[in-house]
């Protein structure tokens, strides 16, 4: 599923194109995504401008000229794609593609926008009320956002029992973090994914040097995965069909049993990457340098 640094790749992409053009015409090819469309989802975006496209968590939300909000999840295998042309019945007939915009951009030329989701994972949804939207109410703060640091993780951490990778995976604490890049942060900050939360509190509910180099760490790999465009596994590509590459620079996710990377001056360390479940999901660490004192929590072999 794209994390938020592909989430990000696709906004930066598209913005250039999309901002300040006009949906000129909307065609559905299907009923639904994952959900059905909303009710009168064509009439209330045909004729109208895009004012702006952001993100908030993996959403993409496009800001539409009538004080609605388009908001767009990409799934598993969902992604959009620019055509500088109108659509034809080739265009529409392509296979997956499911939304078509017919776009007159900000220079009255005609675009083509696609969203293609070959397993339908993806979603749209259209808000007047985005505060109190069901899919964006709740969350968390952006790990890219200024409230985002050591301080805020402890307050939300404090009295939970919760090994540190399920906690930062919860999106009510951070918005748009997943699994890729939380298992590359830990490895970075040197911690073990299954370690308690309260571990990496002082007494005094205080966030440790670990939690403050585990903050900067989360910080600096979605920063160098976004100017990387985003990592490629399976589905993802950026809305030119290109794959990003930050996967080639994954020290220990999909790793299991390789050498660990990290060096500490000359000294290379001796453990090989080894993987765990947790809560049903794969965690990539290395035992030699993600050392745990404590009790490990949510241990599923």
């Amino acid at each position: 599923m794209p994390e938020l640094p592909e989430v990000q790749t696709v906004i930066d992409g598209l913005i250039p194109f999309v901002k300040g053009s006009t949906i000129k015409k909307l065609i559905l090819n299907r009923k639904n995504l994952r959900f059905d469309f909303p009710k009168d989802f064509i009439k209330n975006l045909e004729g109208k401008k895009i004012d702006n496209i952001s993100r908030r968590a993996k959403y993409l939300l496009f800001s539409i000229s009538n004080d609605a909000t388009l908001i767009s999840h990409l799934g598993m295998s969902g992604n959009f794609r620019i055509l500088e042309k109108p659509p034809s019945n080739d265009i529409i007939a392509i296979k997956h593609a499911h939304v078509i915009f017919s776009l007159i951009d900000k220079n009255q030329n005609p675009l083509t926008l696609i969203y293609t989701d070959a397993r339908r994972f993806g979603f749209m949804d259209l808000s007047f009320d985005i505060e109190n939207n069901r899919f964006l109410e709740k969350l968390g703060v952006e790990p890219l956002g200024n409230q985002f640091n050591a301080q805020y993780l402890a307050q939300r951490f404090k009295g939970r029992k919760l090994p540190i990778k399920t906690a930062l995976l919860d999106q009510s604490i951070i918005a748009g973090l997943g699994n890729i890049y939380v298992c590359e942060a830990l490895w970075r900050a040197k911690i073990h994914p299954q370690t308690p939360i309260k571990d990496l509190m002082d007494k005094y509910g205080r966030p440790t040097n670990k939690l403050d180099v585990l903050s900067i760490a989360i910080v600096d790999i979605l920063n160098e995965a976004i100017k990387a465009g985003g990592s490629t596994l399976k589905d993802f590509s950026n809305i030119s069909g290109e794959q990003g590459y930050f996967q080639h620079s994954f020290d220990v996710y999909g790793q299991e049993g390789r050498a660990c990377s990290r060096k500490t001056g000359n000294k290379k360390c001796s453990g090989n990457i080894q993987r765990i479940s947790q809560s049903g999901r794969s965690s990539f660490f290395c035992p030699k340098c993600q050392i745990m004192t404590n009790k490990p929590v949510d241990l599923m072999l």
